[in-house]
């Protein structure tokens, strides 16, 4: 028998495999990466949503600040973003990733003077339920609401 004979009668026997995948592992393969997807997306986009509230927290601090410097200055809290340091002719103005929208409200007149800034989630932040809103006043009061308008100050701002 030549080499040719003998390779070709092997095949015929069941002898050596051709490498590769058959459909049944492929479609374990397709279920695993599924159930992980599953369990890794949520986790994930959750993780996201809570880094992201630390940009609300520190713009609203920051205009607090500044409007404490303001009203050294002035005797009274801005009601207009270009007094303390920010571009843009009234409020409200996204935040630096575009994530919160933020107001500020200072009566005029107000006697003691006053203020509360408030972050509101917008865009793809919007759907973070546990920090829809963050608040800070003139006092340094910092209270937060989720989306069902109840306080949540303590997971938010985390105190």
């Amino acid at each position: 028998m030549t080499d040719r004979t003998l390779f070709l009668a092997s095949h015929r026997m069941g002898g050596p495999r051709m490498g590769g995948f058959t459909l049944i592992e492929l479609m374990i393969a397709v279920v695993i990466v599924a159930i992980i997807a599953a369990i890794a997306l949520p986790a994930y986009t959750q993780q996201t949503q809570k880094a992201r509230r630390a940009e609300a927290r520190n713009a609203l601090l920051d205009i607090a600040g500044r409007e404490e410097r303001f009203l050294s200055v002035a005797n009274a809290y801005s009601q207009l973003p270009t007094d303390v340091g920010y571009a843009g002719a009234a409020w409200p103005l996204n935040s630096s990733n575009g994530y919160y929208s933020i107001t500020v409200t200072a009566p005029a007149g107000a006697n003691p003077p006053s203020f509360t800034i408030t972050a509101t989630a917008i865009g793809t932040q919007a759907n973070d339920a546990q920090c829809a809103s963050f608040t800070v006043d003139q006092t340094g009061a910092q209270t937060a609401l989720n989306s069902a308008a109840a306080l949540n100050s303590a997971t938010c701002w985390g105190v």
